[in-house]
C-alpha cells in the first residue's frame, strides 16, 4: 500500500454519513475516535465526555452531540438503542498503579448502571490489556455484571495493526449481544509509518521541536536501561509503537519521534499522530498542544472503530436467538479462549 492510498482511505472512509435508525451512546467519549467510526458505519451518535476541550473537538467534527458533563451513576440519558464507550484506562493500566476498583477515576459503575437502565439491543466497551491481568477479577466481575443484564459476551484482544492502522496498539474490545456477533477479520497486510506520514516525517515544518543534547543523553540512558536494540524512532518501513499521550505530549525517554537526515531528531507533530491512529487530514482538534496530544493519545484509531461498527451493525440486525432471560438462565460463559490466543 502506497501513502496516497492509506491517506485517501481514511479521508474517504472515515467520514460521517448517517443511514440507521439506532442512536449510539457513546460514554467517556473523549474526542471522538469511537464515535467517528460508529457515524462513518451510519450510526447517529450523542457523545459524554467531562474534557472541554475533547467536547469541543468532537462537536467540531461529528454530526452527534458531544455533552461537557461529569457523569455519575443515575445520569438520566437519551433512548438509546446501542452503548459503546471507554471508560478511564489508568485504573488498569500495566503503565500505572492499577487500584483498579479502588482508583475514583474508575468508569465501569457508570457504563454498566446506563446499560442497565438503557437496555441497548448491544453494548460495546474498549480498555487496556492491563485489564485481563492484575484486575482480571474485576474484569470478570463486570463480565458477569453483564451477563445478570441479560447479554451474552464475547471479548478480544485486538492490535490495531492488524486492521489497517500504523501503529501496535494493542486493546481488550468486549461485546454484549443476544444474536451472533463476530469480530472483523485482521488483514494481512500492514501500514508503516512511512505509508502514513512520509509525506511529513522528513521535513521541518515551522512548528518543529527538536531534541536539546540534554534530551538525547537522557534517551540514550533510557534505551540503554531497557534494552532496547534499535533507538525508538520512528521507522518509515515499519508500523509505530502504541501512541500515548505521555510519550506524545511529554519529553520522556520513549517519546514518540523522527530522526531527519542531519541527524536531528524532531518531536512527533499533532497531525502526525493523527495519521499514526487513522484520523482523517479534515479532522481538526481544539485545545493546545498538549490537549491534542492527550485526545490523539486516549482514542480508539477511527479505522478500527469503523470495522468494529460495521460487525456490531450485522449483529444488531439479526433477530435475538435468546430473550435476557433465557441468557441468564442459561449462563452463558464469555469466550475465554479469545483472551489465550489474540489476534
Amino acid at each position: 500500500m502506497k501513502q496516497i492510498e492509506y491517506v485517501d482511505e481514511i479521508n474517504r472512509v472515515l467520514t460521517p454519513n448517517i443511514t440507521e435508525k439506532a442512536l449510539v451512546l457513546d460514554l467517556f467519549a473523549g474526542c471522538g475516535g469511537l464515535s467517528l467510526g460508529f457515524e462513518a458505519a451510519g450510526y447517529k451518535t450523542v457523545g459524554y465526555e467531562m474534557d472541554t476541550a475533547a467536547t469541543a473537538t468532537y462537536n467540531r467534527n461529528l454530526k452527534g452531540e458531544c455533552h461537557a458533563v461529569k457523569l455519575g451513576v443515575g445520569f438520566d440519558y437519551p433512548a438509546a438503542q446501542i452503548v459503546i464507550g471507554g471508560p478511564p484506562c489508568q485504573p488498569f493500566s500495566v503503565g500505572g498503579h492499577q487500584k483498579g476498583i479502588y482508583d475514583s477515576r474508575d468508569g465501569f459503575p457508570i457504563f454498566l448502571d446506563a446499560v442497565k437502565q438503557l437496555q441497548p439491543k448491544v453494548c460495546m466497551f474498549e480498555n487496556v490489556r492491563g485489564l485481563l491481568y492484575a484486575n482480571k477479577w474485576y474484569f470478570e466481575l463486570v463480565i458477569k455484571e453483564l451477563q445478570k443484564l441479560g447479554y451474552i459476551i464475547d471479548f478480544k484482544l485486538l492490535n490495531a495493526v492488524n486492521f489497517g492502522i500504523p501503529q501496535n496498539r494493542e486493546r481488550l474490545f468486549v461485546f454484549g449481544h443476544r444474536s451472533d456477533f463476530k469480530f472483523p477479520k485482521p488483514s494481512p497486510v500492514k501500514v508503516t509509518v512511512g505509508q502514513a506520514i512520509g509525506d511529513y516525517m522528513y521535513t521541518v515544518p515551522e512548528e518543529s521541536k527538536f531534541l536539546t543534547e540534554s534530551m538525547d543523553r537522557y534517551v540514550a540512558k533510557y534505551e540503554k536501561a531497557s534494552a532496547c536494540v534499535n533507538p525508538r524512532d520512528l521507522y518509515p518501513n515499519k508500523p509505530a509503537r502504541t501512541l500515548t499521550c505521555r510519550n506524545l505530549a511529554g519529553a520522556t525517554g520513549d517519546m514518540q519521534r523522527v530522526k531527519l537526515e542531519d541527524g536531528r531528531r524532531r518531536r512527533l507533530l499533532h497531525r502526525e499522530a493523527a495519521r499514526l491512529q487513522s484520523f482523517p487530514d479534515w479532522f481538526e482538534f481544539e485545545g493546545n498542544e498538549t490537549q491534542r496530544f492527550n485526545q490523539i493519545g486516549n482514542a480508539v484509531p477511527p479505522l478500527l472503530a469503523y470495522k468494529l461498527a460495521l460487525a456490531l451493525k450485522e449483529c444488531y440486525n439479526l433477530e435475538p436467538l435468546y430473550s435476557p432471560e433465557e441468557i441468564i438462565e442459561k449462563e452463558f460463559s464469555p469466550n475465554k479462549v479469545l483472551t489465550l490466543f489474540p489476534a
